[in-house]
């Protein structure tokens, strides 16, 4: 495989889209097409590439983010197959750090859901370009229309079609691209369409969304507005860069359609990501801090820069501990030494590979742009930063999420033990959404994640793969506590005199609560100091602020994390001789503990949105089963084939079992999804 390709032909892009979209479906048409698999593995029949680990194939949902390598058209695409379910939001993170791009798949019946608008969200915070590809145009029901009014509506882009379905539903057979004004047909049991003037019945549709795309690109693009004004039409050519241009400022997302099962409309899809999404060499210069002075450098995507790139997956492996790269600058080969950044711990590339899901092929180097493997790295984990060791730099890491969920775990047999230890410490090496703790009262060892169905895939992995007995406690989980009233002028001096240096510290907090919305609890703590003369100087001030952060480790109520915090110091004193970092900190700490043990307090508790989709007959007891659950309903509407969509707010705790108990209620006809929306106060009956 070569890696001396121009940086312009290659696409770091991902697959993001609701569970059951067509995510896998649609990445496993684009490696047949593109000659990467030579058969089309399908989801059902559990013979995909990237959903390869046999957890995947049982259940038939993406758990684990996969890597593919593939070429069309002269361009190397780098892809990456991200998990749809809630519990695997970590994944999706981690890999929207690392691409230049996105294909957002929608249902063409469903249109925009619950998770596809979370990882839409997702990749806003992240800056990534996306195409829309409406899946599955060839089910009952399908409208593109309909899933285009939603990405508007719930998404809020500006969605561009640049295509037109040819047949409805099960008479699905092409697209009008209305770019060129072409027709593309896919026969039956064929890979490849049939290329054609646009069909008799669909001209005069096709002239009209012609210029409803021409008049939508014109209001958003200033050279497309100047030809339009001059010619009051657009060339196919103009459009063609107007919409590379909106799409990769984010200012408009282009959308395709096809139906990825029956192999339509992937040639199209391909076509887009080359011409509409960028290279390595359209997004800006990556950015991170210097391990010396802090300060911030620019490292270009240049195979000459030093090298820099950012770990986003570690995988062990029967072979040894593979670890995922993204390259950003400069060229890696094998046997280089690079420096892990953040840890300033020295490693050796023992192998490079190009990935191919569970299969890999050796490459002799690396260079910027790449996403690549790499063997040979012994501590390195998600979110480090590996660069040159003459040119250090730090990467921001992605942003792992607060597990929310904890179960107890140990093994059956006490011989067991040293290796569940060992294995649940490479769980959390591979997945930092995970965190293993032990439970200080009980002894316990506690296995935390971002859901009922995360833990339980972790817990599968350890008995699989190690073949190790395992026994799982019943799901906890993780609450906070928040201040309802303030303390104001709470006065703390802090004095140790016990021999040699002294200790002293005089302070003057107000706390107070953070402002809460209707319906959901402040999260967060916020410190500022109002502390006027240089009465605490600058350094005793973040001495301070450490030591409130040390106070909400655990507050009165049951040893839970405190948030929803504001501390204002306003005074204070120092002693000459005796004040120093350490007396501030500990000062802060006790006195803010003090706070929280006289002040009003209150426990949170996780909630999440619920969206389910039931038969009609089995409403009423959907909604009475969600209100005994203390959910609170948001909405019921009408969906298609005699189905309803109801979404509701319900405490996390409450949902524990409910997937077996909407099947019962439903006759197994009913489905849900969950999505998390932040933290709620327990009503004071249950909290006592």
């Amino acid at each position: 495989m070569h890696t001396n390709l121009n940086l312009d032909t290659i696409r770091n892009l991902g697959i993001l889209a609701h569970v059951d979209a067509g995510k896998t479906t649609v990445t496993e048409r684009i490696l047949f097409l593109t000659g990467a698999s030579h058969k089309r593995g399908e989801v059902h029949d559990g013979t995909t590439v990237t959903d390869f680990d046999s957890q995947e194939r049982d259940r038939g949902i993406t758990i684990f983010a996969a890597a593919v390598s593939c070429a069309w058209d002269g361009h190397r695409i780098n892809l990456i197959d991200t998990p749809g379910h809630v519990d695997f939001a970590d994944e999706v993170e981690r890999s929207l750090r690392v691409l230049d791009g996105a294909v957002a798949v929608f249902d063409a019946v469903a249109g925009v859901e619950p998770q596809s608008e979370s990882v839409w969200r997702q990749a806003d915070r992240h800056g990534v370009p996306r195409i829309a590809f409406v899946n599955k145009l060839d089910r009952a029901g399908a409208d593109l229309d309909s899933a285009v009014a939603s990405i508007r509506e719930r998404l809020h882009p500006v969605p561009l079609a640049v295509q037109l379905p040819i047949g409805r539903e099960d008479g699905f057979t092409g697209v009008v691209d209305l770019l060129r004004m072409r027709s593309l047909v896919w026969a039956d049991g064929r890979d490849t369409f049939d290329e054609g003037p646009v069909p008799e019945d669909l001209r005069e549709e096709a002239q009209a969304r012609r210029r409803q795309l021409e008049e939508a690109v014109a209001e958003l693009h200033p050279a497309a507005l100047e030809e339009f004004c001059a010619r009051s039409a657009i060339g196919a050519a103009t459009l063609a860069a107007a919409l590379r241009d909106l799409t990769r400022t984010g200012e408009a997302v282009v959308v395709l359609c096809g139906s990825a099962y029956r192999n339509r409309g992937i040639e199209p899809l391909l076509e887009a990501v080359v011409a509409y999404l960028p290279s390595p060499l359209d997004v800006p210069a990556v950015r991170g801090s210097g391990t010396l002075d802090g300060a911030v450098q620019e490292r270009a995507a240049d195979p000459a820069a030093p090298f820099a790139a950012l770990v986003f997956k570690v995988n062990a492996t029967a072979t040894g501990r593979l670890t995922y790269l993204r390259v950003y600058a400069g060229t890696i080969r094998k046997g280089d030494v690079v420096l892990d950044a953040g840890a300033g711990r020295s490693e050796r590339i023992g192998r490079i590979l190009r990935v191919q899901a569970d299969r890999h092929a050796e490459v002799d180097r690396a260079v910027a742009g790449d996403i690549v493997a790499v063997v040979g790295l012994k501590a390195a984990r998600a979110g480090a930063t590996l660069c040159a060791p003459a040119a250090p730099l730090v990467l921001e890491p992605p942003t792992v999420a607060d597990p929310v969920v904890s179960v107890a775990v140990e093994a059956r047999r006490r011989t067991d033990t040293e290796r569940l230890t060992a294995a649940l410490a490479r769980l959390v090496e591979e997945d930092p959404s995970l965190s293993v703790r032990t439970d200080p009262e009980t002894g316990q060892t506690l296995l935390s994640g971002l859901g009922e169905l995360h833990l339980e895939v972790a817990v599968e992995k350890i008995r699989r793969a190690q073949n190790l007995e395992v026994g799982v406690g019943r799901p906890q989980v993780a609450y906070r506590e928040t201040l309802v009233t303030g303390v104001s002028g709470l006065v703390h001096r802090h004095v140790k005199q016990d021999g040699g240096a002294g200790q002293f510290a005089h302070l003057v907090l107000d706390v107070e609560p953070l402002e809460a919305t209707a319906t959901e609890a402040a999260e967060g703590f916020e410190f500022r100091s109002t502390v006027v003369g240089g009465r605490v100087p600058k350094e005793y001030v973040q001495a301070v602020e450490a030591g409130c952060r040390d106070a909400l480790a655990q507050g009165p109520l049951g040893g839970h994390p405190v948030t929803g915090v504001r501390v204002t110091l306003t005074d204070g004193a120092t002693h000459a001789v005796d004040s120093s970092e350490l007396a501030f900190r500990t000062a802060a700490r006790n006195a803010l503990r003090e706070a929280l043990r006289i002040a009003a307090m209150a426990l949170l508790e996780p909630v999440v949105e619920v969206t389910a989709t039931v038969p009609d007959d089995a409403v009423g007891g959907v909604l009475g089963d969600l209100a005994a659950r203390r959910g609170r309903v948001t909405g019921s509407t009408a969906a298609r084939g005699a189905t309803a969509l109801i979404t509701a707010t319900v405490p996390l705790a409450e949902l524990f079992g409910y997937a077996t108990r909407l099947r019962s209620r439903t006759q197994g006809r009913g489905t849900f999804t969950t999505r998390a929306t932040g933290y709620a106060r327990v009503p004071q009956a249950l909290a006592r």
